[in-house]
């Protein structure tokens, strides 16, 4: 889980994801600048490896996402986890809060939850401020520049040639795709619901899946499944080719 909170204010927001990639570690910053509904000059981070290249550089994914924002960024030294202390106690805070004694439905319910959660905490007196967050919010925002009117566009893609047994792996998944589409080059689109697959020679459609976020699963659309059984069926009944007996070729080739 990302988490971000506002130097001022204190406003708090957080935002479920499931690997420690660059895409959806971005995503998920980005969904919470969402919530935030401004931009701040900064962003603070550690050195996830996601984020940080080595030497305090930041990786190419990282530069470019802040270039999109127009968003400056620190990263922090190495064990200088007392650079972001406010947001390490309200990790703490959320641990021993919002995570107890609750049961979810799903990753869907977990994020509907914590949002949830995090309103009533911005609404509340802060132990340390003395203040309640989201009105300081009111006066943060003023200071902060706004967010863009359509998000960056953040979807991991990759391009890639269908094999002849029509899979394609996302993180630790396999996932369908068109048989019709084997040999052929399509465009894989990964975003936090979906993977999508589009022919790149016609624009058609390959596939359409839920993302899933456990692992070590094989998920086959019902209708890729019928079109490889009737191309297996039209296989197995083209007509065979005879196989002449070798003694024909002698008669017609003396020795």
């Amino acid at each position: 889980m990302v988490t971000t909170e506002l130097c001022y204010s204190r406003v708090i927001a957080g935002a479920l994801v499931f690997s420690k990639s660059a895409p959806d570690l971005l995503w998920a910053v980005a969904r919470c600048l969402e919530r935030l509904g401004a931009l701040p000059e900064t962003l603070v981070w550690d050195r996830e490896a996601a984020i940080h290249a080595g030497g305090g550089r930041p990786t190419d994914e990282f530069a470019a996402f802040c270039g999109r924002f127009g968003l400056g960024w620190i990263i922090l030294g190495a064990g200088d986890a007392q650079a972001k202390g406010a947001l390490e106690r309200s990790h703490r805070f959320m641990r021993t809060n919002f995570l107890p004694g609750r049961v979810f439905a799903g990753h869907l319910d977990f994020q509907a939850q914590l949002d949830a959660w995090c309103d009533r905490v911005n609404g509340r007196v802060h132990r340390t401020t003395r203040a309640v967050p989201a009105e300081r919010l009111v006066l943060e925002r003023k200071h902060m520049r706004a967010l863009p009117a359509v998000l960056p566009d953040l979807d991991r893609r990759v391009v890639v040639r269908v094999a002849q047994q029509p899979y394609v792996r996302v993180d630790r998944n396999d996932y369908s795709i068109d048989p019709r589409l084997a040999g052929r080059r399509v465009e894989v689109r990964v975003s936090q619901r979906h993977i999508i697959a589009i022919a790149l020679d016609t624009g058609e459609m390959g596939a359409r899946h839920r993302r899933v976020f456990a692992g070590g699963l094989t998920i086959t659309d019902p209708a890729h499944q019928r079109e490889l059984e009737r191309l297996r069926g039209l296989r197995r009944h083209q007509p065979q080719v005879e196989i002449r007996p070798l003694a024909r070729y002698d008669q017609l080739i003396p020795a």
